[in-house]
């Protein structure tokens, strides 16, 4: 019962610091967020772009763990295809438990135009369960998500992404779930071949700007550690390792709210 009645204290509160992206898209593998201009490692809500950079086929499923509570929790599995004109990405999203759920599945497009640039765009269904006495049911709604990213210079490349830009909302006969639209900007400057920077601003048009920055560093072959942090209200440091092991990725990050506590992120992929 005590868990219960902590967990309708901060499901709210909750929702509202994590208002600049839905908690039920899930959180990138990229430390801190930062991935818009990432092309080597594709996530499905996040980057768009980088699925015309995947090579053969893969397949990741994805666990996020907010403030240690289950009922905050995401899950989420995703595929992408190569193909010789264009490549083709599915992805599946949960968040929630019984009482208040959110659902979203996507359709992904993107294609590389060389040493130009690369392009993507994903139509997403997003769905939530209302449980109320006038109204227990799901609602949803068709968005759309678009990203692009080049490479300015050898060592430098730009990427940005919007998610939900036509502003598109759930409505009931007695209330309107307004769904976040975001737009993403960002960079990703190679150091050395296994030294990269990240950064990264978001802005949703009803909340503050989020600024985002990392490293990440693969020490050898078989490992990656990542050290970053971001800012909007308060500064979140994040925390993060990757493992390679032939076909196999585990990628492990974490982040702590100074007044929530901690996230925590683990994702397995596999690449055929």
């Amino acid at each position: 019962m005590r868990k219960t009645y902590i967990l309708f204290i901060l499901f709210p509160f909750a929702h509202f610091v994590t208002g600049q992206i839905a908690p039920v898209v899930p959180s990138s593998t990229s430390i801190a967020n930062t991935s818009v201009a990432v092309q080597n490692e594709w996530n499905a809500f996040q980057n768009t772009a980088a699925l015309a950079h995947i090579e053969k086929a893969e397949v990741s499923v994805q666990h996020e763990n907010r403030f240690m509570l289950s009922e905050l929790s995401t899950r989420s599995i995703q595929a992408g295809m190569h193909t010789d004109y264009v490549n083709i990405g599915i992805s599946y999203s949960y968040h929630g438990y019984s009482v208040y759920n959110e659902m979203i599945g996507g359709l992904g497009l993107a294609r590389n135009f060389g040493d130009m640039f690369s392009m993507g765009l994903q139509f997403n269904y997003y769905t939530a369960y209302f449980s109320a006495e006038e109204e227990s049911r799901y609602r949803g709604t068709l968005l759309t998500q678009f990203g692009v990213s080049s490479k300015i210079f050898p060592k430098l490349t730009v990427g940005f992404h919007t998610f939900n830009p036509f502003q598109n909302s759930i409505k009931t006969e007695n209330s309107t779930k307004r769904l976040p639209s975001i737009f993403s900007i960002g960079t990703n400057y190679e150091f050395a071949e296994n030294l990269i920077w990240l950064t990264q601003m978001d802005k949703e048009v009803s909340s503050n700007f989020r600024f985002a920055t990392g490293f990440e560093y693969t020490m050898i072959e078989q490992l990656t550690v990542k050290l970053g942090a971001y800012g909007q209200d308060y500064l979140v440091p994040a925390l993060g390792f990757g493992l390679h092991l032939g076909n196999f990725h585990f990628n492990l990050n974490g982040e702590l709210h100074p007044q929530l506590g901690l996230n925590t992120l683990a994702n397995l992929k596999y690449s055929f």
